[in-house]
């Protein structure tokens, strides 16, 4: 008969022991998508990440530092080209350990990867007698008092070397730099702005190499439900060995699993089709190729290819990339060399290039055409 005290207390006092009429063992697994996980924004992370684990950026980068080099650069002197100067020399054979080419086409690269390229200028004697490629990574700016570079400094072996830019017939240092919009000194490289499609589509890659050395491992739980009943621990354990060793890796692709009684097989996770990863894998390396401006139709990439052939994806290529790249570090070399060699002027000759004939041959035609010009004015517009 309840009390005063068992009342006060909600009838609590003289309640039995709760008892579960169900003993077996249960899993209720929830899980919140988290946040994403995204690789470090410096130099030497986005190339181990990029340029060294990523085929599409990796062939964006060589296919334009590889075709860009292939435009020869030109000296001209008083609007006259010629092709027997100590500049056209130099450019030939900066230094003995590189030729002209390999070295714009590191130029170029690091353009592409870092949004900066550094030239150091090798000065005997008053002359400009080489020119050697330094890497971004190991420069920093030395900024004067009213913010604009004074020097550079170079750290390579524990040691530091300072280049001033007041001290020679012209600074010691060329530095190239892509647009950055907040940043005052340094550049932004492409492949800066891919970074996110870089992860995804890294991620993409790691999820089929998982895919492939886990392919018969159950994504999901096995479920006891016998009424009344638990599985014991040498049960659980002889289970557990099972499926490590009968059920899991490459080797046991596709093997057939075999549930004895009580045992139910709950999919906890989604199909690869259900994801969709492959086409998010795709998406990410057309957006790839956009920050690089190389067009996908060239990388093999499948989807929304809106050149009619490979021609035209060619030529996009060409005009809306490598055409102000070239143009660009032709433009930089000319203003920093030309103290230096009596007002020669480095350019680039596009004429050689054959993804640019057709559009030359027009260009040829229409200034032939126009009778009101002098043929001076011709060769003028022709650059000859």
């Amino acid at each position: 008969m309840p009390n005063w005290i068992s009342r006060l207390l909600g009838g609590r006092m003289n309640t039995p022991a709760e008892r579960k009429s169900f003993a077996g063992h249960t899993l209720l697994s929830l899980s919140q998508l988290g946040a994403a996980s995204w690789s470090n924004r410096g130099f030497a992370s986005l190339v181990n990440q990029g340029f060294a684990r990523n085929p599409v950026v990796y062939r964006c980068v060589r296919l334009i530092a590889e075709t860009a080099n292939r435009v020869p650069l030109v000296v001209s002197e008083g609007g006259r080209r010629v092709d027997e100067h100590p500049l056209a020399t130099l450019l030939a054979r900066p230094n003995g350990r590189q030729s002209g080419g390999e070295l714009l086409e590191a130029v170029y690269a690091y353009l592409q990867t870092a949004g900066n390229a550094y030239l150091q200028a090798g000065i005997v004697d008053g002359e400009v007698r080489g020119i050697f490629g330094l890497r971004p990574d190991r420069m920093k700016v030395v900024a004067g008092a009213d913010g604009w570079p004074v020097a550079y400094d170079y750290t390579a072996g524990g040691r530091t070397a300072r280049l001033r830019q007041d001290e020679g017939v012209v600074p010691a240092v060329l530095h190239m730099a892509l647009f950055h919009p907040l940043d005052d000194h340094y550049g932004m490289a492409p492949l800066e702005a891919a970074q996110t499609s870089l992860d995804i589509h890294n991620a993409a890659g790691l999820w089929n190499k998982a895919l492939l050395d886990n392919a018969a491992r159950p994504s999901g739980a096995l479920v006891y439900s016998a009424a009344g009943q638990s599985l014991t621990e040498d049960q659980f354990s002889r289970l557990k060995a099972e499926l490590e060793q009968n059920f899991s890796g490459a080797a046991n692709a596709g093997r057939p699993m075999l549930l004895e009684g009580g045992l139910d097989w709950k999919a906890l996770a989604l199909s690869p089709r259900d994801m969709d990863f492959i086409e998010a894998k795709h998406a990410a390396a057309r957006d790839i190729a956009l920050a690089f401006g190389v067009p996908p139709m060239l990388l093999g990439i499948p989807g929304d290819n809106t050149y009619a052939n490979l021609a035209e994806a060619n030529r996009a290529l060409w005009r809306q990339t490598l055409i102000p790249l070239v143009v660009r570090v032709a433009e930089e070399l000319s203003n920093w060399l030309s103290p230096a060699f009596g007002g020669a002027v480095v350019s680039p000759d596009f004429d050689g290039v054959e993804a640019l004939a057709e559009d030359r041959a027009a260009l040829w035609a229409r200034v032939g055409g126009a009778e009101f010009l002098s043929d001076a004015e011709k060769r003028a517009m022709l650059g000859v």
